[in-house]
């Protein structure tokens, strides 16, 4: 059996991801005791991150603490390929479909939010390679051309597409210059921490939580180091759910696999034409990601979303070489001209899957705790939104925001195992063959009625 050139170059690419290898990365911060505090957040990534700044610019005399039980950015936050979009439905369509009578205030809201962490980004100073700058879908095969709109201004036929990024699987695209943005997920995150700190927020690493329940007036959250009290909790764990397993039933934990590249030369670059730097995705089902890092890089991720049978998590799911070995021949594949370039780094990292697509909300332990989860792979941007949600919602004063139904409603809950792993498999290769052929089969169409998805 012949083994594919690629195969050796993913191979070879250090098992870590790109934006925590790094000599900026700072010394972790040190845990802490027994504390009483006014609010605590649990998680140290972007969801945990925004709740503790927001919380402090909107009252600057809250007491509040920030616990991670391993390292700012280590898991989704620092792992994901940083598209940071203006969308909080996970696209267009998506919200349109479920929310059509809101879906315009969906599109306001996610546009001021993504302006806002543009505005967070600059004023506080933090270097994080954030850049304005769009996001092109592209058609790699003749039935997904329909659906970037040829009728629609903004459509760009085979020859324009390729004007702005060359790959020979181009058959059409659309810019999308306004709603998304380029960042270093993981230098956004230390950044977001540096500024909270400044504002008086402690941050607190290496403190798993092992137990949360309400005492009277308070929320008792247990761990190693001692016992935290705290008058309001915000629950930003993402797709570790087992503070609260009523989050259990609805999110999935699907591991996303990312390759970076070796940094191109400068003629290796002028052969994609890619001078604006925008990201890139395709209309597939079962989709790529990618863009230019800061020293010219390409990151490139997606496609293979992978379900472990009974909600596995595992560190050793993040190295899957045959997910990795497929990327690569999808890169190559796409970037024909780049043949013999090498691959620096590969990963994986587990990401909140839910039925729905995008982030939903809730109280619990009567109002005292709030949870945002189930981004999707979208939680670069919108956890700034979730952010100021579960601050509404813990304030209990209705607010354009808590008064949204996308955020009064719940997506439909996953059935239990072994239904969930035979459901996603056949939705998975139900997706696949639908990209082939371009028809969504009986069973992608009885899940689009009941509103039911699964996708990375």
């Amino acid at each position: 059996m012949t083994t594919h050139p690629a195969h050796a170059r993913a191979d070879a690419a250090a098992p870590r991801p790109l934006w925590l290898d790094t000599p900026l990365r700072p010394a972790a911060r040190p845990s802490v005791g027994d504390q009483v505090v006014d609010l605590l957040v649990i998680g140290g990534g972007f969801t945990g991150l925004w709740t503790a700044l927001r919380a402090k610019e909107r009252d600057p005399d809250r007491s509040v603490l920030l616990v991670e039980r391993d390292r700012i950015a280590e898991h989704a936050t620092g792992r994901n390929g940083g598209f940071c979009e203006a969308s909080l439905t996970h696209g267009e369509a998506n919200g349109r479909d479920r929310w059509p009578d809101e879906y315009d205030e969906l599109e306001r809201l996610g546009q001021e939010n993504l302006d806002q962490i543009e505005e967070t980004v600059r004023r506080h100073g933090i270097d994080c390679d954030f850049r304005r700058s769009g996001q092109l879908e592209v058609a790699t095969r003749p039935h997904e051309v329909d659906l970037l709109e040829p009728d629609v201004d903004g459509f760009l036929d085979a020859d324009a597409v390729r004007t702005l990024l060359d790959s020979p699987t181009y058959l059409a695209g659309r810019l999308d210059a306004e709603g998304c943005a380029m960042v270093d997920p993981a230098r956004l995150a230390w950044g977001l921490a540096d500024a909270a700190e400044t504002l008086g927020v402690r941050i607190a690493e290496n403190t798993a939580v092992t137990r949360m329940r309400r005492r009277g007036e308070l929320v008792e959250v247990r761990t190693p180091h001692g016992t935290i009290r705290a008058r309001q909790v915000a629950l930003a764990t993402n797709v570790f759910t087992s503070l609260l397993r009523r989050l259990g039933q609805r999110v999935v934990p699907v591991y996303d696999h990312v390759l970076a590249t070796e940094p191109l030369s400068p003629e290796q670059l002028e052969s994609l034409g890619w001078t604006d730097r925008f990201g890139v995705a395709d209309s597939g089902n079962l989709f790529h990601y990618y863009r230019l890092t800061e020293d010219n890089r390409i990151l490139w991720g997606g496609y293979d979303a992978v379900y472990h049978f009974g909600k596995g998590i595992d560190a050793s799911h993040e190295q899957r070489p045959e997910t990795h070995r497929l990327l690569a021949e999808h890169f190559f594949t796409t970037f024909p001209q780049l043949e013999g370039l090498g691959f620096s780094h590969r990963w994986g990292g587990v990401i909140d899957t839910c039925s729905r697509f995008c982030a939903f909300f809730g109280l619990a332990h009567q109002g005292r705790v709030a949870y945002a989860t189930g981004f999707t792979g979208l939680g670069v941007g919108a956890s700034r939104f979730a952010a100021d949600v579960m601050l509404d919602l813990l304030d209990g004063r209705p607010t354009e925001r808590t008064r949204l139904a996308m955020v009064r409603e719940k997506p439909v809950p996953f059935p239990p195992e072994p239904f969930a792993w035979i459901g996603i498999q056949l939705t998975r290769w139900a997706s696949a063959r639908a990209d082939v052929t371009g028809r969504r089969n009986l069973w992608l169409r009885t899940l689009d009625r009941w509103g039911l998805g699964f996708d990375s």
